[in-house]
């Protein structure tokens, strides 16, 4: 999906609905990735669980590879907002954050605490975004031009 101008709220909100489709028996932790591109270009990604826990693929990544596999991998990441259908915020874990700088990502985008608890997960009411540049993110990260 392109986009010429798309807000925080609609990208963390983009991320929120692809929760929907996360495969998450296990943890029972929907989680949801929306990548916005150089481009402009909306990539989204959900969480996928597997019986051997080690194959599980966060939704951060899921979404990157999907960019690469759909794209190309000559696009750099603007922002990354990550929601989880149960809980606010949602950072990235390790690996993700290691996988986001690969293809220079310069903010991370997670919801501040929800106001309202009281909605059911088909309505709730997400927090504010909270924009985090990347740097703080993963400090003296290792990548590419490392080599």
């Amino acid at each position: 999906m392109a986009m010429s101008q798309i807000s925080d709220e609609e990208l963390l909100a983009m991320a929120f609905d692809i929760t929907k489709n996360s495969y998450a028996p296990y943890s029972g932790f929907p989680v949801g990735a929306a990548l916005l591109l150089d481009d402009g270009t909306v990539v989204t990604g959900c969480n996928v669980e597997n019986a051997s826990y080690g194959l599980t693929m966060c939704a951060e990544r899921n979404a990157v590879f999907r960019m690469v596999a759909e794209y190309g991998p000559n696009h750099k990441i603007e922002a990354c907002a990550i929601a989880g259908r149960k809980a606010a915020p949602c950072h990235p874990c390790g690996a993700c954050r290691q996988v986001l700088h690969e293809f220079g990502c310069k903010r991370v985008i997670v919801e501040s605490e929800r106001p309202d608890s009281s909605g059911t997960e088909d309505n709730v009411t997400l927090g504010a975004p909270e924009s985090i540049d990347f740097e703080k993110i993963l400090p003296y990260a290792f990548g590419p031009e490392d080599l």
